[in-house]
C-alpha cells in the first residue's frame, strides 16, 4: 500500500470507531518525517485506546506494523509512527493545546470525504 492508501485506511478506521474531526495533513513536502499525518480526536482515554487499537489491528491485517508507538500510558494522546504516515490520536484538550494543524499550516489538509469517498480504502 502507498502512504495515500495507508492514510486512507487509517481514517475510514477512525471513522468507523466513531473518532471526532479526523484530518490528514500531507507533510511530505515540507518535512522528511512523514508523508502524511493523520488527527483524530478522541471522547475519552478509554475511546483513545481504542482508536490506536483499531487501527493497528487493521494495519497489522495489511501487513504494517508501526515503528514506534507512544502515549498509551500518557492518557491523552497517542502517537502511532508508520514511517510515511503518523497517526495522531487525541483527547479534545490536548488537541487544542498542541494545535499540529496551526504548527502544520502550509500541508495540504484532507478530509474524511476527500480521502475515503474515493474508495482509496481497502
Amino acid at each position: 500500500m502507498n502512504p495515500r492508501e495507508i492514510a486512507a485506511l487509517v481514517c475510514k478506521t477512525l471513522d468507523d470507531k466513531r473518532a471526532q474531526d479526523i484530518r490528514v495533513l500531507e507533510v511530505g513536502d515540507l518535512t522528511v518525517l512523514a508523508d502524511f499525518f493523520v488527527l483524530a480526536t478522541a471522547t475519552s482515554g478509554t475511546h483513545m485506546k481504542t482508536l490506536a487499537g483499531e487501527c493497528e489491528m487493521k494495519l497489522k491485517e495489511k501487513g504494517i506494523v508501526p515503528h514506534h508507538v507512544e502515549g498509551h500510558r500518557s492518557g491523552n494522546w497517542i502517537l502511532l509512527d508508520l514511517g510515511a504516515v503518523v497517526i495522531h490520536v487525541f483527547l479534545q484538550e490536548t488537541r487544542a493545546f498542541y494545535s499540529v494543524e496551526r504548527l502544520w499550516a502550509d500541508a495540504k489538509t484532507w478530509d474524511l470525504e476527500e480521502l475515503i469517498g474515493k474508495g482509496d480504502a481497502v
